[in-house]
């Protein structure tokens, strides 16, 4: 029987800072070993901005093979690129600005015409670079996919109690409704193909919905991913639910 658990490798750091430090060395020594293209997929939300501004500078940026990275997004607000909601903007400016990344090897989610136009486009965009019109379980999509979890176990925008959580067919889907604007998402099968599941936590709002989704309840969103991949959480001590003081 295939276990599937997303118990993982617990990374965890004193504070935010500390764990976008550990991620990001982690990041450049996972890229820097892998010969050929490398496929990520970047996370939005609060997290993630110190890992971006740390791959983008120093040291850091001048030791990942750049040229060979293929960036993807798990999801987006359906706004404007230049919508300070936008995770786009985000990675835009706090890493593409100064990371050497080829134009044409980055892949935002379309934010225009309509939501479900835009899913479907991206989910082509995603099938013309795998190459194949189903994935292949051999065969990963993603070599590395960043995740955020929310309080409520959602990630990406797999978002408790929206039609999306049983999607099994497409790779990308839009999200009409439970936040205050629409999102696309990649969907549980677009997810699960990666190599690398990479969930970076902060908080201790986030502690609890961490505990329930390694114990695999399958209330939350996040719990209900099925992968073959290895699975690492990079947490502050606050999320793993670490006493203060």
């Amino acid at each position: 029987m295939t276990d599937y658990s997303l118990s993982g490798r617990l990374d965890i750091s004193r504070d935010g800072h500390g764990l976008a430090e550990r991620a990001a060395e982690w990041f450049m020594q996972t890229t820097a070993s892998h010969a050929g293209t490398l496929s990520i997929s970047l996370s939005g939300g609060s997290t993630p901005k110190e890992l971006y501004r740390l791959l983008g500078s120093g040291t850091l940026r001048a030791s990942i093979p750049w040229q060979r990275l293929e960036l993807f997004w798990g999801d987006e607000r359906f706004v404007p690129y230049d919508s300070p909601d936008s995770n786009y903007r985000m990675a835009r400016e706090t890493l593409l600005e100064t990371a050497p990344v080829a134009a044409g090897h980055v892949h935002p989610i379309p934010t225009d015409g309509t939501a479900a136009d835009a899913a479907r486009r991206y989910e082509i965009a995603l099938k013309r670079f795998y190459g194949s019109e189903t994935l292949d379980p051999a065969r990963p999509l993603f070599d590395v996919m960043f995740l955020g979890l929310g309080s409520d176990g959602h990630t990406c925008s797999l978002i408790p109690g929206q039609p999306v959580l049983e999607e099994r067919k497409h790779w990308v889907a839009p999200v009409m409704s439970g936040r205050n604007e629409p999102r696309i998402t990649l969907t549980y099968p677009a997810v699960e193909s990666s190599r690398t599941l990479a969930f970076l936590v902060s908080g201790a709002d986030k502690a609890r919905a961490v505990k329930a989704v390694r114990e695999g309840d399958q209330s939350l969103p996040a719990a209900r991913i099925r992968t073959r991949g290895e699975v690492i959480w990079f947490l502050d001590s606050a999320a793993a639910g670490a006493p203060s003081g």
